[in-house]
């Protein structure tokens, strides 16, 4: 059976009956102790504990019901997501909701779902009764503790309910700019895009990551990058040579782990052979500032195969950053990977090109806000990171309004066609049909009329190199003219080190710019505290003057961790909005 024909239950099982001893998983707990408690799952210890699931979801539903996963992150988790799929339910995987809160995109996703069963485990599951409880206007889901499943028993018989729902899974969005939906994925979408990842990041290896690569991750499995990354890459990798097999192994964490210790991350990465890794901009950040000398004794990131960076704007600043700080334990300036993609897409679109340092290029400002990409050269132009030539996914930059195809150094939207488009949202026509039923008038030759999934991203080729600008939503107008918060932001950063967010507040008569930016306090008594910190606000307030000709209407400076952000890290500029209007933000320069 050709690849793209299989589902990811049967390429689950073939693991299982080819490789059954093979490691599949290694989720290394350190709640259980501080040093790192490692446990490991085969692929045919997987295999069994995915029936038992499967079985068990099947008493309480049948093929195309949903069955939510809200569990914590760990290999039960996996467990659960498979499961769900073997019995041909759809999966969707969401986080726990915070202890004694309402988590208003969960309680929207499984509102939308409407579940017969949510997977969890007994850590949680008194929590998540009381959340299940208090669904309004659907039937109450049943509620299954993986962890208290009867996992030893042999089994005589497999769980077979014929053919597999088209659909895999539901992956629901972080609702940065609207409300969370449920992306339709299917099992020739996640195939697809995995066929591509590989493809492009592997491109000088003929698409095949060495034998001993090891997946490397301590991101969410309810988030795609997560997802892909954590769960499906270790599945679907392909074999190095005709005598090798197929997938790698996976070593896992928990998101609470690295933030607590980003430094973890870092020595998982130099202890595993080849590890292969992702994260969003912000975790650079983390691991700069958070891991020691001493944290890296001993350690060697030479081998290291890459690090991709994604799901948020990537900062230059940043990348230069990560690599001063670990060049001294031999990691390649090539290591990190800027990255572009987004659910609708399964996850991955595009990426800078193999075996370069990252590449940024300067623009002038002024015609970028007029939509026009010009390299200037000069330190005053906005600079951005170059994701390279699109390669295995078919993009073109388009005007949104004429749906006509953009030339070289035009600004507009991003649009994206092939198999890993999902196939729309859930239950939702009218917005599937304005995200994924975009055509092009008059394509060029090789271009397909449709359909292509409009991402709502800007984005403007220069000299066949992509740049990503921001979200076409999140365009700030002040004083009549576009700024594009991106840019702002990572002028900011530059000066702060800390996460940014740039959003306009409208006064009486007009939009201004307000800047919140995480810093942290610092000075030997309070009166050096706020003189560094006044320093700091004269540093950006001329920064952004010079750099993007706009006035800074008020900079919030606050402490690390209170600007409101998505699941998957990206800023939630309209929270940030509402919090600076009601004066929630608790500023580090005022005094009480």
């Amino acid at each position: 059976m050709p690849l793209l024909e299989s589902t990811i239950p049967g390429l689950l099982a073939e693991r299982a009956r080819l490789q059954p001893d093979d490691v599949a998983y290694t989720f290394i707990d350190y709640d259980v102790d501080p040093a790192g408690f490692a446990e490991t799952l085969t692929w045919s210890q997987v295999y069994q504990r995915v029936q038992v699931v499967a079985e068990e979801l099947l008493r309480h539903g049948s093929k195309g019901d949903r069955a939510a996963i809200l569990a914590p992150q760990g290999l039960e988790y996996i467990i659960a997501f498979y499961g769900a799929m073997t019995a041909g339910f759809i999966a969707v995987p969401l986080p726990v909701p915070a202890l004694g809160q309402l988590d208003e995109r969960v309680n929207g996703a499984l509102r939308d779902c409407q579940p017969v069963a949510v997977l969890t485990t007994s850590a949680v599951v008194g929590d998540i009764m009381t959340y299940v409880g208090a669904l309004q206007g659907a039937a109450q889901p049943a509620v299954i503790e993986v962890d208290a499943l009867d996992f030893d028993s042999p089994r005589a018989v497999e769980v077979n309910v014929g053919p597999l729902p088209k659909t895999a899974y539901l992956q629901y969005t972080s609702g940065s700019t609207r409300a969370p939906a449920g992306v339709i994925m299917t099992h020739k979408n996640v195939i697809a895009n995995l066929e591509q990842i590989f493809t492009d990041y592997m491109s000088h290896r003929g698409g095949v990551p060495p034998q001993d690569t090891t997946m490397v991750s301590w991101l969410p499995f309810y988030h795609d990058m997560g997802l892909i990354q954590g769960v499906f890459a270790t599945l679907l990798c392909p074999p190095d040579g005709p005598d090798g097999t197929w997938g790698r192994p996976a070593v896992l964490m928990s998101p609470v782990a690295f933030l607590q210790k980003p430094a973890r991350w870092i020595q998982q990465l130099a202890i595993n052979p080849h590890s292969w890794s992702a994260a969003p901009n912000f975790a650079f950040e983390l691991s700069v500032r958070r891991t020691s000398d001493a944290d890296m004794e001993g350690l060697d990131l030479g081998q290291v195969l890459g690090i991709i960076s994604g799901s948020e704007r990537i900062h230059s600043a940043t990348i230069r950053r990560f690599n001063q700080r670990f060049a001294q334990f031999n990691m390649p300036d090539t290591t990190v990977r800027p990255s572009y993609g987004l659910a609708e897409a399964t996850l991955y679109v595009i990426s800078a090109p193999t075996g370069h340092t990252p590449a940024t290029v300067r623009f002038d400002y002024e015609k970028l806000s007029a939509g026009h990409a010009e390299r200037c050269g000069t330190d005053a132009g906005t600079e951005l990171v170059s994701y390279g030539t699109p390669r295995s996914s078919t993009v073109r930059i388009v005007d949104p309004e004429t749906r006509t195809e953009n030339p070289d150094g035009k600004m507009g939207e991003i649009w994206v066609h092939g198999d890993q488009v999902a196939m729309g949202y859930w239950r939702n026509p009218q917005q599937t049909e304005r995200t994924f039923g975009g055509e092009i008038v008059n394509p060029s030759e090789g271009t397909p009329v449709g359909p292509w999934l409009k991402t709502g991203d800007l984005g403007v080729m220069s000299e066949g190199e992509m740049f990503i600008i921001g979200r076409i939503k999140d365009l700030l107008i002040v004083d009549g003219r576009n700024h594009y918060p991106d840019d702002i932001e990572a002028t900011i950063q530059e000066i702060t080190g800390g996460r940014v967010a740039a959003i306009s507040v409208l006064d009486d008569t007009s939009e201004q710019l307000v800047a919140i930016a995480e810093l942290k306090k610092k000075g030997a008594s309070e009166a050096e505290a706020l003189d560094k910190l006044r320093a700091v606000k004269r540093e950006v307030a001329s920064a952004i003057k010079r750099s993007h000709s706009v006035r800074v209407a008020d900079l919030v400076l606050v402490a690390p961790g209170s600007i409101p952000i998505t699941t998957s890290g990206k800023i939630r500029r309209s929270a940030c909005v509402d919090r600076y209007r009601l004066d929630e933000f608790s500023r580090l320069d005022v005094t009480t």
